[in-house]
């Protein structure tokens, strides 16, 4: 199979006929042979009804529906796994990502052997509270992660089969799925300017909260990317550090006041009635503290049964 569309979606129905049609004219008319899976994100309204209307007049469309609603990075994941076709693509369901795109990212996947391409929406119909958050989280995720993206976020990406078998997505993640592809070993992710239209039917189903949710994961797969394996090296080292400090504070304290008394100097302050005791105390504290948990993450990390699984690319024999 050439490619297999995953398409989440929550309320939807109006625009699902008119997305379905669309896909498949593409399709036909460049001769590709295919799969539309729509994983419904527990929907409340009537999706679920006209994806099976859809399956009746396309054979090539699969669904999968959740109980309730997970979140559009759950959706991916489990549509990535149920994917069959050589090439991925991803788009949302409300009409603002155009299929036309599909043959130029299915050629460039297959002839340039890009991993991943990410579709960058140049010019947006979203609003200022939108765009303007959207471009300070795309700079922030390309100074952390060296990704030269313009828009990690856009719901039109194209992917080889293989990424989205290794990967994985959960929380609020689908934002940095170039980055945990970066992380996995496919570092040759390209970007194509595409179409962004204005949203025809219903209205956005995100939220503020997403920017805040979407900085937290950030950090978080920075981190788990970079220390994972290894968190004694994370906490053990900001520990260290941190006692250090506090030792070399307290340690020049007591001299100052050895050397007062050597040399028989009235001391104003006794060391406890000091600020720098209180904040020596608190370093050596929080060192030992962040010390220790880096060394039960150490321990967690080497009981874990996945602690020597690594990602294999190839193999001869």
């Amino acid at each position: 199979m050439d490619i297999s569309v995953v398409i989440p979606l929550f309320n939807e129905e109006e625009s699902l006929p008119e997305l379905m049609a669309w896909i498949n004219n593409v399709m036909m008319a460049n001769n590709f042979s295919y799969e539309a899976i729509f994983v419904d994100d527990g929907s409340t309204d009537h999706s679920w009804h006209v994806i099976n209307r859809l399956k009746e007049e396309y054979p090539t469309v699969r669904a999968i529906k959740f109980r309730r609603n997970y979140g559009k990075s759950a959706a991916l994941n489990v549509g990535f796994e149920a994917t069959r076709g050589d090439v991925v693509i991803t788009m949302d369901a409300d009409l603002q990502d155009s299929p036309d795109e599909i043959p130029e990212l299915y050629r460039r996947i297959k002839e340039e052997k890009y991993d991943l391409i990410s579709g960058w929406k140049k010019k947006r119909y979203d609003p200022v509270t939108k765009t303007i958050p959207t471009k300070l989280f795309n700079a922030a995720t390309r100074k952390m992660s060296g990704i030269k993206l313009n828009d990690f976020n856009c719901g039109l990406k194209a992917y080889r089969n293989d990424v989205v078998k290794t990967i994985e997505v959960y929380g609020e993640m689908h934002r940095y799925i170039p980055v945990i592809a970066k992380w996995a070993g496919f570092s040759k992710i390209g970007e194509q300017v595409v179409e962004h239209r204005a949203r025809k039917y219903g209205v956005t189903k995100f939220g503020l909260s997403r920017f805040v949710n979407g900085f937290l994961d950030l950090l978080s797969i920075f981190f788990v990317g970079k220390f994972g394996k290894r968190p004694m090296h994370f906490f053990g080292s900001l520990g260290v550090l941190s006692f250090l400090l506090g030792t070399i504070m307290a340690l020049w304290m007591i001299g100052v006041k050895l050397y007062h008394i050597s040399m028989h100097i009235p001391y104003k302050r006794e060391i406890t009635e000091q600020p720098l005791f209180y904040i020596a105390l608190v370093a050596i504290v929080v060192g030992s503290q962040m010390f220790l948990t880096g060394f039960v993450a150490e321990l967690v990390t080497r009981s874990a049964p996945e602690r020597n699984q690594y990602l294999i690319e190839k193999e001869i024999n």
